[in-house]
């Protein structure tokens, strides 16, 4: 049995059979024009897009380092578009992460942390599990003295069913390490999201 944030590679032509028989339990024809290439689309963007951070490796992602001839204070990087799917609802979900790090002789490119947070929004998971997870990898495969994650997105299982909270932001945070003490790193994050 895999583990709570492990799975193994979609099976893609198992996925179209079951959209299709899903359709079919809604009551709707798979063979109505608006439907035939309906399973092929979905399973193809569920394994591309929604599923594909199962098998990505935060490790490797983190693992072409620069080492730091004058480490800066601290890095933060603000704006992070991404995207997400709620294993309660299935329902999508997407905002922005503000990430930060304070390194300790070890860089990482700019690129490879928006990478890092796709690596653990691409799963069916909580916003809140993202966000500690984000931190957790900065301090443990990039050996950073501290980490601080802020999300912030807008929930579709708020926005859409029963009462609808369409105009609702859920923001999360996770500070680590050196920047649990640190609240000029909390602040920096905040004011970026404030910022946006």
């Amino acid at each position: 049995m895999a583990k709570r944030d492990e799975a193994s590679p979609p099976d893609v032509a198992a996925m179209q059979r079951a959209i299709r028989d899903w359709l079919v339990a809604c009551g709707l024809d798979p063979a109505h024009p608006d439907l035939t290439t309906t399973p092929e689309r979905v399973a193809r963007t569920w394994a591309g897009e929604f599923l594909d951070g199962y098998q990505a490796d935060p490790a490797a992602i983190l693992g072409e380092l620069v080492l730091g001839e004058a480490d800066p204070d601290v890095v933060v990087v603000a704006g992070l578009r991404f995207h997400a799917m709620c294993p309660h609802h299935l329902f999508p979900y997407r905002g922005l992460a503000h990430v930060a790090y304070l390194p300790a002789g070890k860089l990482v490119g700019f690129g490879r942390l928006g990478k890092l947070v796709e690596c653990f929004a691409h799963r069916l998971t909580l916003q809140e599990r993202i966000t500690h997870q984000i931190a957790e990898a900065l301090m443990v495969h990039l050996g950073a003295r501290g980490a601080g994650v802020v999300l912030e997105a807008e929930q579709m299982c708020l926005a859409l069913p029963g009462d609808k909270h369409d105009t609702s932001t859920v923001t999360t945070s996770a500070f680590l390490g050196a920047a649990a003490e640190r609240p000029d790193v909390r602040a920096r994050l905040f004011a970026a999201v404030q910022g946006r």
